[in-house]
């Protein structure tokens, strides 16, 4: 170090004796990098992107929180499942619906929802479809006698081996059990029979139901036993298909598909809210509907594709279903659908009779919503799931509209926002029943007493902001896509 100028160290001298010491000399201080973190701002994990649909705002950081999977497929998404947890009354029902009537202002999208849920004698989409002029396909097997919708799950659109698998599903899921060798060869040669010498019309389970009890000949003399044997064979299988030919499911798919459903709709919905979500009949809707839209309706045309399922448990938790809708998911990949599963508590189908199933189906779906649960189920499902210890934590404390994201392993706090254009389509459980008022003070209740938008209070003007930036984002984001 070179000497000090001696006029300098008497200026400096002088400086000092008049105005006091102006500098400091500070002795280096040893600490932990534990420690020392605090002198550091906080920072925020990175987001998403900004291409896709907007949710509404991470907590932590303010920033807008936006999520496609057809966007991030292939780089941060490894599958484009979704499965969305939490009990009543959190959120689930306004996320699901905000999301479709947003992904469907996009070209090239496509959405069909399974609705097991309503009131007032409609499933709780029913105001979405008002708004958007589509007639839901509602499968109610007292309506259904009177003329409404069938499916017919031997629908010439469906394969013939599409076909056997979906009557053994049928009768797997009714009776509780796979279907033993036997029974599965009596029904294999009666729909063999029916299709090769049915003409002029789609053959109808009836058909089936009347070869099972009576079977030809030929069938035995093919496997060299008596036909009294084969007929026994068929006898339990003709029992429970002839439930939805003349039982308490008639009328629904005993006959030809219904003509002018439209699959090329930007949105279908099947309305399931007059099935007991209780009894046998869901599961077994569930089956049919699944595998008559994997034959009908998912097709390599390049759309983007969403099959959003309410009440997926009745799916998960059957493995002769769970079975057909993993094979489902596997066209996600090649065909560009992504599966929505809404299910109120995951250990409705871990703890169930399909859990080698269910962890399969779970282990598929890369994004996961977790709204609030209470504490016991909350470490549950930070278990299986694999959520960091501060996502378990924080789950029981979530307030209605707020959930935990986890978008392959990038999870983040965020908070749903609702546009006022969206809220009377969203809550529709209380727009069935109740006042415009009593809707706006529970909307009030979910978004804020002044400020719908707002995170909490003293936000209004950030609320305003990302408002702005949303439909920034939105016209960028339809500019590059294209609007249909």
């Amino acid at each position: 170090m070179p000497p000090r100028d001696p006029l300098s160290a008497i200026t400096e001298a002088f400086t000092s004796l008049l105005f006091g010491k102006t500098e400091t000399a500070r002795l280096p201080v040893r600490t932990s990098t534990g420690q020392a973190q605090a002198v550091y701002l906080p920072t925020a994990a990175p987001g998403l992107g900004d291409s896709g649909v907007i949710i509404g705002r991470e907590v932590y950081s303010g920033k807008g929180y936006i999520y496609d999977p057809f966007q991030l497929y292939g780089q941060q998404l490894p599958a484009p499942h979704w499965l969305v947890l939490g009990e009543s009354g959190n959120g689930k029902s306004a996320l699901e619906k905000s999301y479709v009537l947003r992904q469907l202002r996009f070209r090239e999208r496509q959405v069909v929802v399974l609705d097991a849920q309503g009131e007032d004698g409609v499933g709780e989409w029913n105001l979405v479809a008002e708004q958007l002029g589509i007639t839901p396909i509602r499968l109610d097997p007292v309506g259904a006698q009177s003329g409404n919708v069938r499916l017919n799950p031997l629908d010439p659109a469906i394969t013939t081996t599409g076909q056997l698998a979906l009557l053994r599903t049928i009768i797997e899921v009714a009776l509780g059990r796979p279907l033993d060798e036997r029974s599965g060869f009596a029904l294999k040669v009666a729909h063999a029979y029916v299709n090769q010498t049915t003409t002029g019309r789609q053959p109808i389970l009836t058909d089936i139901v009347e070869r099972l009890r009576h079977p030809r000949p030929e069938s035995a003399e093919a496997m060299n036993v008596e036909l009294e044997d084969v007929r026994a064979w068929g006898l339990d299988v003709a029992l429970v298909l002839d439930r939805l030919v003349d039982g308490d499911l008639r009328g629904m798919f005993d006959g030809p598909t219904t003509v002018g459903i439209d699959l090329d709709a930007p949105l279908i919905i099947f309305d399931l809210s007059h099935i007991d979500r209780n009894s046998i009949a869901m599961p077994i809707l569930m089956a049919i509907v699944g595998v008559w839209l994997e034959h009908t309706w998912i097709r390599p045309d390049r759309r983007k594709r969403i099959f959003l399922v309410e009440e997926a448990w009745h799916i998960i938790n059957s493995p002769s279903v769970a079975q057909l809708f993993q094979r489902l998911l596997k066209f996600g990949r090649r065909l560009g659908l992504s599966f929505v599963a809404v299910v109120h508590h995951l250990s409705d189908v871990v703890d169930g009779a399909a859990a080698k199933e269910a962890a399969a189906i779970l282990k598929m779906a890369s994004t996961r919503t977790i709204y609030a649960q209470k504490s016991d189920e909350a470490r549950a499902t930070g278990q299986v799931l694999g959520l960091p210890r501060w996502a378990v934590e924080i789950i029981p404390t979530l307030t209605p509209g707020m959930a935990v994201w986890d978008v392959n392993g990038n999870v983040q706090v965020v908070k749903h926002l609702v546009t006022e254009a969206e809220r009377p389509l969203v809550f529709t459980d209380r727009a069935m029943t109740e006042s415009a008022a009593a809707l706006e003070t529970m909307a009030r209740a979910v978004h804020g007493p002044e400020e719908p938008l707002a995170l909490e209070e003293g936000h209004g003007e950030r609320d305003d902001l990302f408002e702005a930036e949303t439909e920034a984002r939105v016209a960028a984001f339809e500019k590059r896509q294209g609007v249909g």
